[in-house]
């Protein structure tokens, strides 16, 4: 079945076969701004505009370890995107495959049967996926924390963890239960370890069992060094700052297996762990290789200066499933802080495209870095020149981002969450069956005694 360019939209009416219809696949950062940007600077019979994603709302990454943290709530960094837009339709399904030779597109959503949907410009803004190696045991046991589900199960599962480690006499299973992994020396896995050890650290006062020695954090990184993103001389003070708080750093490290939970390193290290996450890299969405654009050798979309895909025609992108040249030689880096600046640029040149005008190239400065670690702890790096860790660097860190969040909406809700915080401690209650909520249904569907003795409910 073919959806075909004469649909009527929500906001539309009449015959709208003639006019040109814009497919952006992707809804996150750049999708969002840039359909948003569309919606404001077209007419309402100069295009028709869709927005095609998995999810049905936006979600500010950068909030996810605070998120891990329970600092924030889940709900208030996602923004729903059919909220955000007066004449844009939202599909919410997964794009299966691309073919830009004949402007269309197979679609399957959520529920239902899937379709091709014809277009006259497509937007490539589907973003990244966590990036995993073949690693004996890692697609079992590990986790990222790239979606606000994974965020908010990690904080529960850490906190079961610490429910584990207070519940048993066994000191197997609590010194298993104790342990926990980190992959990756990159801004997610430093401010995700350093988040979560101080929820940790802060735990451990309600529970007569376990003091902050018992706790064991590792970050393994492959490189020699870690948040390359601020600087050698910021990502060496952060690193003497996690080792100072007990946090196991190991540079030049691999992570060589997990089966069984079992962890082994590169430096023969082997031990049991009931906690492995994983944020060595980012790879495009499997989207952008399903169909016919061009892409570059690391399986991003090949992107010209003017957010243009290299090759085709009426075919745009940017963000994470893209490389955009820098002008030096070099890509911009695939941050939120890029995909922001590039959502006025493509949205513009999509607009100079339909109308006949000259594009504009996109140029971007870096304005630094910023990252969370913890409560009041921190590293920036601004303008070039300023650098900053501790207090003074958490601050700009909160300042930033709660500038950044989109709509007021969520500002309101996530400065209300850090308010709440200043007055009141931490919650520590641990919810670990929400990845699981029919569990206890099917539990009591089931028989619940055998031989006299009470059934252990599988978690």
């Amino acid at each position: 079945m073919t959806e075909h360019r004469n649909y009527r939209l929500v906001h539309g009416g009449g015959d709208e076969s003639e006019i040109p219809h814009i497919l952006i696949v992707g809804g996150g950062y750049l999708g969002m701004y840039t359909a948003k940007r569309l919606e404001k600077k077209l007419g309402a019979g100069e295009a028709r505009i869709t927005v095609v994603d998995p999810n049905s709302y936006m979600t500010y990454q950068p909030f996810l370890p605070e998120i891990a943290a329970g600092s924030i709530s889940p709900r208030n960094v996602v923004v729903p995107l059919r909220h955000v837009f007066d004449r844009v339709r939202v599909l919410t399904g997964r794009v299966v495959r691309i073919d830009h030779a004949n402007r269309s597109v197979d679609f399957e959503p959520t529920v239902g049967e899937p379709r091709a949907i014809s277009y006259d410009y497509i937007v490539m803004a589907a973003g990244a996926v966590s990036r995993t190696l073949p690693i004996p045991g890692l697609a079992e046991w590990g986790i990222g924390i790239k979606t606000v589900e994974e965020a908010a199960f990690l904080r529960n599962h850490v906190l079961d963890q610490l429910n584990i480690a207070d519940s048993t006499d066994d000191p197997e299973i609590r010194r298993k239960a104790l342990n926990f992994v980190f992959v990756g020396g990159g801004f997610a896995g430093a401010e995700a370890i350093a988040e979560l050890e101080d929820l940790a650290r802060d735990a451990t006062r309600i529970y007569p069992s376990i003091g902050v020695e018992d706790l064991r954090f590792y970050l393994i990184e492959a490189a020699d060094r870690i948040l390359p993103e601020v600087g050698p001389d910021v990502g060496e003070r952060v690193l003497n700052q996690l080792k100072r708080r007990g946090i196991d750093v190991r540079l030049s490290t691999f992570l060589e297996s997990a089966v069984d939970q079992r962890i082994k390193l590169s430096d023969g290290t082997e031990f049991d762990a009931g906690t492995l996450v994983w944020t060595a890299g980012v790879k495009p969405s499997p989207v952008v290789q399903a169909g016919d654009l061009p892409l570059g050798p690391k399986g991003h979309v090949d992107t010209s200066e003017y957010l243009t895909v290299n090759g085709v025609e009426n075919a745009f992108a940017g963000g994470d499933n893209a490389q955009v040249p820098d002008g030096n030689g070099g890509f911009y880096p695939p941050n939120a802080q890029n995909a922001v600046r590039q959502a006025p640029v493509l949205a513009d040149n999509v607009i100079a495209a339909l109308r006949g005008k000259p594009m504009t190239p996109y140029r971007h400065k870096n304005l630094g870095a910023v990252a969370g670690l913890g409560l009041h702890k921190g590293a920036a790096q601004m303008f070039g020149r300023v650098k900053l860790t501790g207090r003074l660097a958490w601050y700009a860190h909160r300042a930033y981002h709660l500038y950044a969040v989109p709509t007021f909406n969520r500002k309101v809700r996530v400065l209300a969450d850090w308010t709440i915080g200043f007055f009141l401690r931490r919650d520590f209650a641990a919810l670990p069956d929400m990845d699981a909520p029919r569990q206890a249904f099917e539990s009591a569907s089931g028989p619940q005694v055998e031989n006299g003795r009470l059934l252990r409910r599988v978690s």
